[in-house]
C-alpha cells in the first residue's frame, strides 16, 4: 500500500536539505549547502568551463554574481595558494551539481568546501544545475538567493522578498568596491610554468599604468611577461595623477557592474588620456569603457557570456579564436561613431567582441586573452599592445 506523502509546510524545507535557492519568480531548489554558512542574495549566472574553478571564483568579475557551473565535477583538484585572480573573494555564491569529492592534485592544498568556508563564500550543491542552465537560457539571469543553514528551517516569503527587493546589476557601479585602496606597483611575477612555478621578471623595460576596475593577476603576469613594470591604480585615479606617473601605455582592466554606471566617472578620465595620444589596451569592462568614451553605447545582455570555450571571429586577419569570457553588458552595435573599427565578433551571437580607434593606438577587447582559465589563443593581443608602445616612443623620439 502506498502512503500518502505528508503536506510539506510552505515555511520550511526538510532537514535533509541544507540549503535553498530561492529565484525571484518564487522557483525553488533544494540542495545541500557547501561553504560557509549565511545567506547571499546576486544575479545567477552559469559558466561552461571545464577547469579553473578557483580561478573563476576568485575573479573580481563576479563581484554580485551567484555563479552556477554546468561541469558537475567541480572541487576535485582542491585549491591552492598561488590561483587567486583577487586577494579577495567577490562573487556572491556558488552553485555546483555534485558534491565535492576528495581533492586529487599534487597542487592541491585544500579541498574546496574548506577554501570556501575560509573565504565566506556560500553554496548549494546537489541541485539540477541543467535545469537551472535551461531556465537561465529561457528567461535571462534571474535574480536569486542562496541560504545555508544546518539546521534546514528556511523561511521562503522572506528569501524571496529579499531577491525582489536587490536592485540587480543594471544601473550598479562595482567597479568602485572591487577596486584597490591604495596605488601599487605589481609584484612583477610571471606566468605560471610547471618547471618552475611562477617566476619574478627582473627586467623593467617599459611601463604600464594599469586602471583597476577589477583587474585579475594573470593579466599583471603577463605584462611581468613582456618585461613591464606596472602601477595599479585606483579606478578613479585623474588623469593628471596617472600622467605624473610617466606610463608608456594605459591600460583598462576588466571588472564587474554596469559599464554606464562606471562609466560616469571613467569617462573624463580616459577622454584626457586619448587626448595625450598614449597606447591604451582594455579588456572586458575596460573594453566596454572605451566604447563608452568613445561615444557608443552598452546594454545589459539577456544571458551574457561566460566560459572558456567562445569562439571570436577576428575581422582584421580572417582566423577564429577560442575565448575565455565573462561579461553580462555589450556595445550597441548602432551607436558606434565612424571613427571605431570592429575588430573582432561573437559567432554565437554576433555580440561586439573588439574595437580599434582608426587614428590612434588605442584597441580593446570584450573577452579574456590571459586565458586563466581557458585557452592561450589571443595572448598576441598584448604583444599588439607593447608594439603600440614602442611605436609610440620611437615617434616621440624622431
Amino acid at each position: 500500500m502506498i502512503k500518502k506523502a505528508k503536506k510539506i509546510n510552505s515555511q520550511k524545507i526538510s532537514q535533509i536539505n541544507t540549503a535553498i535557492l530561492v529565484l525571484e519568480n518564487k522557483k525553488v531548489f533544494k540542495g545541500i549547502g557547501i561553504g560557509y554558512q549565511g545567506e547571499a542574495t546576486g544575479e545567477i549566472c552559469f559558466n561552461t568551463s571545464l577547469t579553473g574553478y578557483q580561478e573563476i571564483i576568485s575573479d573580481p568579475s563576479y563581484a554580485g554574481q551567484i555563479i552556477n557551473f554546468t561541469f558537475p565535477h567541480i572541487g576535485n583538484v582542491g585549491t591552492n595558494k598561488e590561483d587567486h585572480e583577487s586577494d579577495k573573494i567577490w562573487a556572491k555564491g556558488v552553485i555546483f551539481n555534485s558534491e565535492i569529492t576528495s581533492p586529487s592534485n599534487y597542487r592541491s592544498l585544500a579541498n574546496l568546501d574548506l577554501w570556501l568556508k575560509k573565504n565566506k563564500i556560500i553554496g548549494i550543491t546537489g541541485l539540477d544545475t541543467r535545469s537551472l542552465t535551461n531556465f537561465i537560457r529561457d528567461k535571462g539571469a534571474p535574480k536569486g538567493t542562496i541560504s545555508f543553514s544546518k539546521k534546514g528551517n528556511f523561511n521562503i516569503s522572506k528569501l524571496t522578498n529579499t531577491t525582489v527587493r536587490w536592485s540587480g546589476l543594471k544601473n550598479l557601479d562595482l567597479a568602485e568596491k572591487v577596486t584597490t585602496k591604495k596605488n601599487y606597483i605589481w609584484s612583477g611575477f610571471k606566468t605560471w610554468r610547471k618547471e618552475t612555478g611562477y617566476l619574478k621578471n627582473k627586467s623593467n623595460s617599459l611601463h604600464v599604468v594599469a586602471i583597476d576596475y577589477g583587474i585579475k593577476k594573470n593579466i599583471l603576469r603577463y605584462f611581468s611577461d613582456f618585461k613591464c613594470k606596472v602601477t595599479v591604480v585606483s579606478c578613479k585615479t585623474s588623469a593628471n595623477e596617472i600622467l605624473k606617473l610617466k606610463p608608456n601605455g594605459i591600460f583598462l582592466s576588466n571588472g564587474p557592474g554596469d559599464p554606464a554606471a562606471t562609466g560616469k566617472y571613467a569617462i573624463d578620465i580616459i577622454k584626457k588620456l586619448i587626448k595625450n595620444n598614449l597606447p591604451i589596451f582594455g579588456i572586458c569592462l575596460g573594453h566596454q569603457i572605451l566604447a563608452l568614451t568613445l561615444g557608443a553605447k552598452t546594454k545589459k545582455m539577456k544571458l551574457g557570456h561566460r566560459g572558456a570555450n567562445h569562439p571570436v571571429k577576428n575581422l582584421i586577419n580572417d582566423s577564429v579564436e577560442i575565448t575565455s569570457q565573462n561579461h553580462g553588458f555589450e556595445i550597441i552595435s548602432k551607436t558606434l561613431p565612424k571613427n571605431i573599427e570592429v575588430t573582432h565578433k561573437s559567432l554565437f551571437d554576433d555580440c561586439i567582441e573588439g574595437i580599434r580607434l582608426k587614428n590612434k593606438p588605442v584597441f580593446s577587447v570584450q573577452y579574456h586573452p590571459e586565458s586563466n582559465p581557458g585557452p592561450q589563443d589571443s595572448v598576441y593581443l598584448f604583444k599588439e599592445f607593447i608594439n603600440n608602445i614602442k611605436k609610440n616612443a620611437k615617434k616621440k623620439r624622431s
